[in-house]
């Protein structure tokens, strides 16, 4: 028997483009993983400082897969630091943080921890309860939400 909520839910595919307002981004490819319970943003040179007696941190940003040419700056207040086993088994601490991100011209807040990922496939990871009744995910297919059009290189 079909699940009514789930029915009625927007479908999204395996992997989407999203965009991450609050951080200056506006479209980085997630990996969409229904087995990962929290999100992941690629993250480096983080800075923890304080803002009106708020724990916050100042980090970097590669928004574009397998380049590093582009860097983007980005400010966000710690939710709080969270204990988070990658993939391969290992506990790390993490900041969280909270953000907004728009996918299917949809935009809420999620929880991101940051980490490095550059050795990952994805720049970003979005964790179940990113998306948990809000879209159904369609394991098989990808970028129901559209793909970013690509420049065209110069001729020769």
């Amino acid at each position: 028997m079909e699940n009514m909520v789930t029915s009625s839910l927007p479908v999204i595919g395996w992997r989407e483009w999203v965009g991450l307002p609050d951080l200056g981004i506006k479209r980085i490819k997630a990996k969409v993983d229904t087995g990962a319970r929290s999100s992941s943003l690629h993250a480096f040179d983080l800075c923890d400082f304080n803002r009106d007696d708020e724990q916050w941190v100042r980090f970097c940003i590669h928004p574009v897969q397998r380049k590093v040419d582009k860097t983007v700056e980005a400010e966000a207040r710690v939710l709080e630091y969270r204990s988070v086993r990658s993939s391969s088994g290992k506990a790390s601490m993490r900041p969280v943080i909270i953000t907004n991100i728009v996918l299917l011209g949809v935009s809420w807040p999620v929880e991101l921890t940051l980490a490095n990922r550059n050795e990952m496939g994805f720049r970003m990871l979005l964790g179940r309860e990113a998306f948990r009744k809000r879209f159904v995910v369609d394991a098989g297919n990808s970028y129901y939400a559209g793909k970013p059009k690509r420049k065209k290189k110069p001729a020769k």
